[in-house]
């Protein structure tokens, strides 16, 4: 029945944006103690560096403002990335509750709790179970950013070499402040852990016609520490495709 019901996600997020997954991709479902996670992964290079791209909160209201019953992304920006990166190893993680559900999964873990302690540890326990302890690049779309920066910094064992943020939330309560909503209370936030996470090598990339998150928001938490990369005309989630060789080409 499950993957009855992955089926039909595929098919309803196919009807909404068309995405072609390469033959070198592999689907892999990684279990973890609390939620099973969908993956896409090429990996032709097991003792390299791994490029994990971490999905953004997907789709977490409807046009009444209702929470939706799953948070399966409608849009496929950071898959399109992911899927052309000509790295050798290159892994799609989506968040919990996306693509194929767990028996815990309910509306609050892609809402109020969509960065709760048992999300970042089913994060973590996914790119442990890919990367081991080889080096990984993570790659965070908007709340992925949260989690990638979470995952490194508040529990140890990832050996990250890089973080790259792509239009990336990383500090919540200043982003729900800024849209006047209401704050993610069940939710760690990765201002608690700044300092030891600007310690990261990183880089950001940012769009200048973003509404979601301005780049204003990703200034003030770097501090001009690390580059930030604005994109031109680029918004939460198109506009984009100038940026994509210099996503590929962060080493």
């Amino acid at each position: 029945m499950r993957y009855i019901i992955f089926a039909l996600v595929l098919i309803f997020v196919a009807s909404c944006s068309t995405i072609n997954i390469p033959n070198n991709f592999v689907y892999k479902e990684i279990k973890t103690r609390t939620f099973t996670l969908a993956s896409w992964q090429k990996i032709t290079q097991p003792q390299g560096v791994y490029k994990i791209y971490i999905e953004g909160d997907g789709y977490a209201f409807n046009a009444y403002g209702k929470p939706t019953q799953d948070s399966t992304p409608r849009g496929a920006l950071l898959r399109e990335i992911a899927f052309a990166d000509p790295s050798p190893n290159v892994v799609y993680l989506a968040r919990p509750c996306q693509f194929v559900s767990s028996p815990i999964c309910s509306q609050r873990h892609w809402t109020t709790a969509r960065f709760a302690p048992e999300v970042i540890n089913a994060e973590y326990d996914a790119v442990k179970q890919i990367a081991g302890e080889h080096e990984v690049i993570l790659i965070g779309f908007s709340g992925g950013a949260q989690i990638a920066g979470l995952i490194s910094v508040a529990k140890p064992g990832l050996n990250t070499k890089k973080l790259i943020t792509i239009a990336g939330n990383l500090d919540h309560l200043t982003w729900t402040q800024y849209h006047n909503l209401p704050p993610l209370n069940e939710s760690l936030n990765l201002e608690s852990y700044r300092q030891q996470y600007l310690t990261i090598p990183q880089v950001h990339f940012v769009g200048t016609d973003d509404d979601n998150i301005p780049p204003r928001l990703t200034e003030c938490f770097v501090e001009g520490k690390w580059p930030i990369v604005k994109v031109e005309g680029a918004t939460h989630s198109s506009g984009w495709e100038n940026a994509y060789p210099l996503i590929w080409g962060e080493k």
